[in-house]
């Protein structure tokens, strides 16, 4: 069993940490939250008062962040953890970010005698907190070998995509897809109720055709036919709009590095600016059917 220390134990970390402490991992937590840390606590990890103390004495360190900006501030300077841990330790960055930024740390990992792979994940919270995430992971062989074991506490299915930053090009991607077959499915339901369907009626066919996607048969944004989905708890969030829109910032700003066509995913990002400014802000990304029901 490995020592582990976990930077950013919030909605998707804190119990990401927790299936850690199931599977006999012995976890060091730090969160900006002390309600999160005592989350953590009351099942057994041991509370740092710092990052850098989360990332002492422990052969492998998860973070989980909310902005490459974070990122960059915990991992990398004289007061980060990168400095602070022992030589040979496994980092693993499970934030979703900007690939030049996961590039850049995994680069100073190395330079410093660590190793590090970027695996942001999918999954949501629900996600997280049955084990069963998604990891998309970018790095080294050797450190994605390494990585694979303790991932395999939090998560089901693990993804090599190949070298350094990688795994978040795949999240990017993924999320893209994500933002845009929501709305897609979104505008569906509201054309099929002026058209006078059911939702369960629409449901039942288009889940068995052509039309099938994860937006519907996981994630329905109206209430009824998905008895889990956020559409049936008021659009309380499971994956936030606000998360959604951060995602489509960070894939538009990829397909413009990188001299991409995406108008669809651009068009998907103008839509959740205007959810998230209004009355999306703390709502479910799902819930921007109710926004198109309006407009």
């Amino acid at each position: 069993m490995a020592r582990i220390g976990f930077v950013g134990v919030g909605n998707m970390g804190g119990p990401m940490a927790l299936n850690l402490l199931k599977a006999g991992h012995s976890v060091k937590v730090f969160d900006l939250s002390a309600d999160a840390v005592a989350l953590c606590v009351a099942e057994g990890a041991e509370a740092c008062e710092t990052a850098t103390d989360a990332a002492s004495g422990v052969g492998v360190v998860v973070t989980m962040l909310p902005k490459g900006d974070h990122v960059r501030a915990v991992y990398l300077g004289d007061g980060g953890i990168l400095a602070a841990a022992d030589s040979d330790t496994l980092f693993i960055d499970c934030s979703t970010i900007d690939v030049a930024t996961a590039r850049e740390a995994a680069a100073a990992a190395t330079a410093a005698g660590m190793h590090m792979v970027d695996a942001p994940v999918s999954g949501g919270v629900g996600g997280a907190s049955a084990g069963s995430l998604t990891f998309m992971v970018g790095g080294a062989s050797a450190a994605f070998t390494m990585a694979q074991p303790i991932l395999s506490a939090m998560g089901q299915n693990i993804v090599h995509t190949g070298g350094a930053g990688n795994g978040q090009a795949a999240k990017i991607c993924n999320n893209m897809i994500l933002g845009i077959s929501m709305i897609g499915v979104s505008e569906a339901f509201v054309l099929a109720e002026k058209l006078g369907l059911e939702h369960q009626t629409m449901f039942d066919i288009v889940s068995t055709a052509s039309g099938q996607c994860w937006s519907l048969t996981s994630y329905c944004p109206v209430p009824g036919p998905v008895p889990t989905s956020p559409a049936n708890n008021d659009y309380k969030p499971g994956f936030s709009a606000q998360n959604m829109l951060k995602d489509l910032h960070l894939s538009q700003e990829a397909a413009e590095g990188f001299g991409a066509s995406t108008a669809l995913g651009k068009a998907a990002m103008d839509l959740y600016e205007g959810y998230v400014s209004g009355e999306g802000e703390a709502a479910d990304f799902s819930g921007i059917v109710n926004m198109i029901r309006k407009s």
